[in-house]
């Protein structure tokens, strides 16, 4: 079996989480191979004179994530430099980071019912589609 080196594992601060972060570190020789990442979307406020993206909002929900994933890091021994927290489409925020770190898998929970969008779920499916890595999708 291929040794992995860099795990990318996308989590959702608001949901079930362990059992992926588990799943990684299974696979992982040791936990610093581990880089955490939540991905929120931009939070926006459609006026009838134009659309405009709520900063103080997405503050907020970035400082809670990175508060989470602090004390995820802290709980399996993963390095406080291999959280990240990101504004954006998920998908395509942690293609950017598997990339950006050289990620040789990502590791990303599911928690559909039936047909492959529903099985994956939209992000793990989304995650799929143009990535040039591995990806082991665990169901939550």
């Amino acid at each position: 079996m291929q040794s992995y080196e860099t795990i990318l594992v996308p989590i959702d601060v608001y949901s079930d989480y362990e059992l992926v972060v588990e799943k990684a570190l299974a696979i992982a020789s040791g936990s610093q191979q581990l880089h955490l990442l939540y991905v929120a979307y931009p939070q926006t406020n459609v006026e009838p004179y134009g659309f405009f993206l709520e900063k103080d909002f997405s503050q907020e929900v970035r400082e809670h994530a990175l508060s989470v994933l602090k004390d995820v890091a802290d709980k399996y021994g993963i390095p406080q430099t291999n959280i990240n927290v990101e504004i954006g489409s998920p998908s395509d925020e942690i293609h950017h980071l598997a990339e950006k770190i050289s990620a040789d898998l990502i590791v990303v929970g599911t928690h559909g019912q039936s047909g492959l969008k529903l099985l994956l779920g939209s992000t793990a499916n989304a995650v799929l589609h143009g990535v040039k890595t591995d990806v082991l999708a665990v169901k939550v």
